[in-house]
C-alpha cells in the first residue's frame, strides 16, 4: 500500500529541478489529447507561468502530476485541468487537497477535458459532465 500522498503546487522556480520527475505523468496524460500539446510545449507554458504544476508526493517521491491553467469568466475564476496523470487525485483526501490549492489561487469553479474513465472517477467528487468537445482539423 502506498503511503499517504500530499498534494502540492510546484512553484515556478522549482519546475526545472522537478521536471524529470513530472514529465512521465504529463506525457502519459497528453497521449490522450490527440496531439493538442506535446510535452515540450506543455513545459514552455509552465515555465512561462501560463500553467501551474500540481503534484502528488510522499517520502518515496512524486506519484502524479497535473497541469492547471486559470482564467476568468464574468462570474467565476476557472481552474481548468489541462492534463493529469498518475495517482494525483485518487481519493477524497487528495481531492480535497487539490481543491484547496486551486481555491488558494482564487478559483471558484473547476473544470477540465476528461475521458469517460476520468469523468466517472471525478463524478465521485461532485464533478458533472457539461458537454462533449468535438474537433476537426481544417
Amino acid at each position: 500500500m502506498m503511503p499517504d500522498l500530499t498534494i502540492k503546487e510546484v512553484t515556478i522556480q522549482y519546475v526545472h529541478q522537478l521536471w524529470a520527475s513530472i514529465e512521465p505523468y504529463i506525457a502519459s496524460a497528453l497521449e490522450h489529447s490527440q496531439g493538442e500539446y506535446t510535452v515540450e510545449e506543455a513545459r514552455v507554458f509552465v515555465v512561462n507561468g501560463q500553467w501551474s504544476v500540481i503534484v502528488a508526493i510522499n517520502d518515496e517521491g512524486i506519484h502524479g502530476a497535473a497541469l492547471v491553467t486559470y482564467y476568468n469568466r464574468p462570474r467565476d475564476r476557472v481552474a481548468f485541468v489541462v492534463a493529469i496523470g498518475g495517482k494525483l487525485v485518487s481519493n477524497r483526501d487528495t481531492w480535497a487537497q487539490f481543491e484547496g490549492i486551486i481555491r488558494s489561487n482564487g478559483a471558484t469553479y473547476l473544470e477540465g477535458a476528461a475521458r469517460e474513465s476520468i469523468a466517472r472517477l471525478w463524478s465521485r467528487y461532485g464533478m458533472k459532465t457539461k458537454y462533449a468537445i468535438v474537433g476537426k482539423s481544417l
